[in-house]
């Protein structure tokens, strides 16, 4: 089955939903699952340091600033929404290297 990334415009760049599993064993973009990003992170849940992996995760992968990511819900729950300044949505997938 065809799974599809749920990838939104805005004004800036692009949002889409992350599902975030910390303390794993190690830092990976797995794939998709339903219509989110899925994205394993060493970092516990605590005083945001899980939300600051993803954010160096998606940045490096993504080949941005830091600055141009942000995580605009969903801080303190493994659902979040992630905006991405500077991409088109079509830009987004092909750095994010899914097939979708």
């Amino acid at each position: 089955m065809l799974r599809l990334l749920k990838v939104v415009p805005t004004a800036t760049g692009c949002r889409f939903p992350v599902r975030v599993q910390p303390r794993a064993s190690r830092d990976e973009i797995v794939g998709i699952q339903e219509d989110h990003l899925r994205v394993r992170l060493a970092a516990p849940p605590v005083e945001g340091q899980a939300n600051a992996a993803l954010v160096d995760v998606l940045a490096k992968r993504l080949g941005v600033r830091r600055s141009a990511v942000t995580i605009v819900s969903g801080e303190t729950g493994r659902l979040k929404w992630v905006e991405v300044g500077g991409l088109a949505p079509e830009e987004l997938v092909r750095r994010l290297k899914l097939i979708i």
